[in-house]
């Protein structure tokens, strides 16, 4: 793994024009976002160990064609979520820095062949042909640089992902069971094994925007807070016991990682959301 997180970061071009001048940020952010989402195509994710039988070797199979081909592990390639955290010392010039994302979408798709799949308008469905725009999630940190994560994500598993704004009476017990029952929900059509994050606290979106930042944690990590990482290997646990399995058809493996992130939030509510992703779970993180 650690072979090819270089060779996906030595695709990212270097900083300096041809001059040896630096380039301007904002072309530093297209290069970035156009690399990463080429180096995505062999579907950047991390599969421990799935148990036995035909699916295995059909997803083994399928990764191994994939990467010596240099093709994409599944037909969707994905909506591009982008999160930034955008030092406070940083002053960008030169243009708009959403659209420098955006035409690193474009770059990425239409340089590494990937399948258009973002349409203009929810309701009118006119493809934009070009997969741009992404969803661009911003956060001003200390500091005077940039930190840019790519998640190209598919539907797949997306639209089966939850929120729950449950009561505070329902407790740990009832994050329990939300994170259960969509599991249980989406079975096969999240194509598992899946990863799952979860985001408990804040607000509706806030905890929903948890749930997603989540999934770009690696997935062997915890939580840096034992109650949460307790949970976390819990709820793997809970999961992996549901019977699901590789590709629906059984199993011990019905997810390879559960990771939670919590904000603190109303004494009224306690909003849960559950973000679930296939088995492809692409992202990867640069620094500028």
């Amino acid at each position: 793994m650690e072979g090819f997180l270089w060779d996906v970061f030595s695709k990212v071009p270097n900083p300096l024009d041809a001059s040896g001048r630096r380039l301007p940020l904002q072309g530093m952010l297209t290069l970035t976002v156009a690399a990463a989402l080429l180096a995505g195509r062999q579907g950047l994710c991390a599969i421990a160990r799935w148990g036995r039988g035909y699916s295995k070797k059909q997803l083994e199979q399928n990764m191994r064609i994939a990467s010596e081909h240099d093709i994409p592990i599944c037909q969707d390639t994905g909506m591009t979520v982008v999160f930034m955290q955008i030092g406070q010392e940083v002053h960008i010039e030169g243009g708009y820095i959403e659209d420098a994302v955006n035409e690193g979408i474009r770059r990425g798709y239409e340089e590494g062949y990937l399948r258009k799949s973002v349409v203009g308008d929810p309701l009118i469905r006119e493809n934009t042909k070009d997969n741009a725009p992404g969803v661009v999630h911003y956060e001003i940190v200390p500091g005077d640089g940039i930190k840019i994560t790519v998640a190209p994500k598919g539907f797949g598993s997306e639209n089966m992902s939850r929120i729950f704004m449950l009561k505070p009476a329902d407790g740990v017990e009832g994050v329990k069971q939300a994170v259960l029952d969509t599991v249980k929900a989406a079975g096969a059509n999240a194509c598992p094994p899946m990863v799952i994050g979860v985001g408990i606290g804040g607000t509706f979106e806030k905890c929903a925007v948890l749930a997603k930042k989540a999934l770009v944690r690696e997935v062997s990590s915890y939580s840096r807070i034992p109650y949460v990482k307790e949970l976390e290997i819990e709820l793997l646990e809970k999961v992996n016991r549901l019977g699901i399995g590789p590709g629906g058809f059984g199993g011990t493996v019905t997810a390879v990682g559960l990771n939670i992130e919590t904000y603190p939030t109303h004494i009224a509510g306690l909003p849960v959301a559950v973000n679930i992703c296939c088995h492809v779970n692409r992202h990867i993180t640069r620094d500028l």
